[in-house]
């Protein structure tokens, strides 16, 4: 069913609205304790988070909705969505689980074993692309000289953009790095996407936030 002009303002709202509730459920930081290296391919970046964006969803309103559309007296979002609530959900919490592990690791642990804790959160394709630039020669050798320990947390800031079976999240990676040289606390905004797969929501893609097109 098309959305009329007056339910796609109140769809903007309601999105604003679903994140704030999951703020506490979901977006809270999830902390593992292990070892690290720097972060792998489209994460090298040590620049702070910049100003988180706001949501933009698919059809930008004109102005907000000052009541619920007459004759309903409670909007179901979720008719307007291309997933449910439960799948937003479960969304979430792979993205957050994802962005924790994402920058946990130690110079003690192999690529094979830092892609293969996050096995069941990403893809095939995007577990060999973390694994290879985990195992990239310099940024290797530099880790294992400065005996680098890192733990990673993380938490969502907005949806970027979404479809059938696929939500982009903005999301703050936190980062605590121990090495030979002292302890560094760092946070970089990355655009993180999670797409629908048999075996539930799995990340297929991560880059920095400032990273292409908006």
């Amino acid at each position: 069913m098309e959305p009329s002009s007056g339910q796609q303002r109140l769809l903007f709202v309601v999105v604003v609205l679903v994140l704030a509730g999951l703020g506490v459920y979901l977006i809270s930081a999830r902390t593992h304790n292990g070892t690290a290296a720097t972060p792998p391919a489209s994460a090298s970046a040590t620049s702070p988070a910049p100003q988180t964006p706001a949501v933009q969803p698919a059809t930008t309103p004109a102005s907000v909705p000052a009541s619920v559309p007459s004759g309903s007296s409670k909007a179901d979002i979720y008719q307007w969505l291309p997933f449910s609530q439960q799948d937003l959900t479960e969304a979430a919490r792979t993205t957050v689980a994802f962005a924790a592990d994402y920058e946990t690791y130690s110079y003690t642990e192999t690529a094979a074993a830092y892609a293969g804790k996050m096995a069941t959160l990403v893809t095939g394709e995007l577990a060999a692309t973390l694994k290879n630039a985990y195992a990239t020669p310099g940024v290797a050798a530099q880790r294992t000289a400065q005996k680098q320990v890192s733990t990673g947390s993380g938490g969502i800031a907005s949806i970027r953009s979404f479809g059938p079976g696929s939500i982009t999240f903005v999301v703050n990676i936190a980062q605590q790095l121990a090495t030979t040289q002292g302890t560094s606390t760092k946070t970089t905004q990355y655009a993180v996407t999670v797409v629908s797969a048999a075996g539930g929501w799995q990340v297929n893609d991560i880059e920095l936030a400032g990273a292409g097109n908006q």
